[in-house]
C-alpha cells in the first residue's frame, strides 16, 4: 500500500494527463438512457469520509420507492474517491456509481467536461442552496453538475483541558476573545500557542498543512487569476508567505506535524498530541471517531482573519450511468433539507440548504461529545462570517497539492524549506499550466 505522502505525488504528477483524458473521454461522451427497469434497481452512492448517510436513512428513501434499494460506497479518503472517479471517468464511466460525491476542489477541474455528467437543473429546487453553493456546481456554460451537500464553515476545537492545565483560559468564550474575538488574527491565534507550548508537551495544532488550507482559503485568487489562468508558483509571493508563515510555527514547535488523515494524525487524539485545530463543521465527526473515548473537546466561535470555509461536497450524476433519472431523484432527495438535518445531527456537516440552517433542529443543535457545544448556533455564526469564497479555477486542485507536498515535506521529513520549496515550484512547471 502507497502512503498518503506518495498517492498525493502520484496525483499531482498525473495531473495533466488525466485532465487529457478526460477531455479525450468527454468528446466521446454518451448519456444514459435512463430507462430504468420494469422491476427493482439498485442505485449506487459513492462518498468518502463521512456524509452522515446512515443505513436507516437510505432504508428509508427505499420505503418511500419500493422498486429501489440504495447501496452506500464509502472510500476510504477523498484522495482515493477522487482518483476512482477521474479514472473511470477518462475510461468512458464504466463502473462509476450512479451518484459519485465530489468535493469543492475537484469540481472547477471536472466542469471543464459538461458532457460527462447529468444536468441536474430542476426549477422545483430553486432557492434550495445559498447562491454561491449553486454558483460552484454550475459550469461555465450555465450546467448544473453538482447538488450541493455541506458547506464547511470555520471555527475553532479544543482540548480544554489542555489549556486549564497549561494556565490559559479554556472556556469557549475565553479562548474566542485569547484569538481576538470578532476580529481574531492569525498572528494572535499563534502568539496564543506559542504561550502554550511553553506550559505543554503537546503541541497548539496538529499539522501546519491543514492550518495551511485555514490561511489559503482567505486568498481571493490563489493559484489562478480571475479569468482561470494560473499564476507561476515561482513568482507567486502571497503563496510564498504563507509558506514561509507556516514553517515558522513549524520551526517554533506549534505543530504536531501530523498528516491529517494518517494513522499518526489518528492515534494523535488519544496521546494528548495537540490542544487545538482549525475546525470546519464536518471536522467534528472525524475529531469524535478518532478520539477514542478522550474527553475534554469543545468549540471555540472564532475564527483567524474572519470567516472561513473549509471543504463542501456535491452530489453528480455521471452521464454514463444506466438510470441516470432515479439516481437525479435519488441525489435530490438525499441533499433536500430534511435529509442534510439528519446529516448534520448525524456527522456534523453543516448543511448547504437555505431552509435547512434556518431550521429549529439545526439552530438548537448541541454536540454532547464536545462538552454540549451548541453546535447549530456557532456554525450558524460561522457561516454569516463568511464574506466570499475562493476563486478556484480548473487548475486549482493541481497547484495545491505542489504546495502541501512541499509543506508536508518540512513537517514530516525535516526537509530544509528552500528545497522543499524549489522541489514544489518544479512539480508546478511539470504540470505544464504555462
Amino acid at each position: 500500500m502507497r502512503s498518503i505522502q506518495s498517492a498525493r505525488r502520484a496525483t499531482v504528477t498525473t495531473a495533466g494527463a488525466a485532465l487529457t483524458a478526460l477531455a479525450l473521454a468527454a468528446c466521446g461522451a454518451t448519456a444514459g438512457d435512463g430507462a430504468g427497469d420494469d422491476g427493482p434497481i439498485t442505485l449506487s452512492v459513492a462518498t468518502f469520509n463521512n456524509f452522515g448517510y446512515t443505513a436507516d436513512l437510505l432504508a428509508k428513501y427505499s420505503e418511500e420507492h419500493p422498486d429501489v434499494t440504495v447501496e452506500l460506497i464509502d472510500a476510504a479518503s477523498a484522495e482515493d474517491a477522487r482518483t476512482n472517479l477521474t479514472t473511470k471517468l477518462a475510461a468512458g464511466g464504466a463502473g462509476l456509481a450512479d451518484v459519485e460525491a465530489i468535493e469543492v476542489d475537484w469540481i472547477s477541474e471536472l466542469a471543464q467536461y459538461p458532457e460527462l455528467f447529468t444536468d441536474l437543473a430542476d426549477p422545483e429546487l430553486d432557492g434550495r442552496w445559498l447562491d454561491w453553493k449553486v454558483e460552484q456546481g454550475t459550469t461555465p456554460d450555465g450546467k448544473l453538475i453538482g447538488y450541493g451537500t455541506d458547506i464547511g464553515p470555520e471555527a475553532i476545537c479544543y482540548r480544554q483541558d489542555l489549556l486549564e492545565e497549561a494556565g490559559l483560559p479554556s472556556e469557549p468564550d475565553e479562548v474566542a476573545e485569547l484569538l481576538g474575538g470578532e476580529d481574531a488574527t492569525w498572528d494572535e491565534y499563534f502568539a496564543a500557542g506559542a504561550e502554550f507550548v511553553k506550559s505543554s508537551d503537546a503541541a497548539w495544532y496538529d499539522s501546519g498543512v491543514a492550518t495551511y488550507q485555514g490561511l489559503v482559503n482567505q486568498v481571493e485568487h490563489a493559484y489562478e487569476n480571475a479569468d482561470g489562468t494560473p499564476k507561476p508558483l515561482a513568482g507567486n509571493s502571497e503563496i510564498r508567505e504563507l509558506f514561509d508563515t507556516i514553517v515558522e510555527q513549524d520551526r517554533a514547535g506549534l505543530s504536531a506535524g501530523l498528516a491529517q488523515w494518517g494513522e499518526d494524525w489518528a492515534t494523535g487524539f488519544q496521546k494528548d498530541a495537540f490542544a487545538t485545530m482549525l475546525c470546519p463543521a464536518w471536522m467534528t465527526g472525524s475529531i469524535e471517531s478518532n478520539s477514542g473515548g478522550v474527553d475534554g473537546w469543545n468549540i471555540a466561535d472564532v475564527f483567524p482573519g474572519g470567516g472561513g470555509n473549509w471543504g463542501g461536497s456535491f452530489l453528480t450524476v455521471p452521464a454514463s450511468g444506466a438510470h441516470v433519472e432515479e439516481a437525479k431523484e435519488l441525489a435530490a432527495w438525499l441533499t433536500a433539507p430534511e435529509q442534510q438535518t439528519a446529516a448534520f445531527e448525524e456527522a456534523g456537516n453543516f448543511p448547504s440548504q437555505v431552509e435547512a440552517q434556518q431550521s429549529e433542529q439545526v439552530q438548537s443543535h448541541v454536540n454532547e461529545f464536545m462538552n454540549d457545544a451548541p453546535v447549530g448556533k456557532i456554525f450558524s455564526n460561522r457561516a454569516e462570517a463568511i464574506e466570499g469564497n475562493p476563486f478556484k479555477g480548473p487548475n486549482y486542485f493541481a497547484i495545491h497539492q505542489t504546495v502541501q507536498l512541499g509543506l508536508e515535506r518540512v513537517e514530516t521529513s525535516s526537509e530544509d524549506p528552500e528545497t522543499s520549496w524549489a522541489k514544489s515550484v518544479e512539480a508546478y512547471e511539470t504540470l505544464g499550466l504555462e
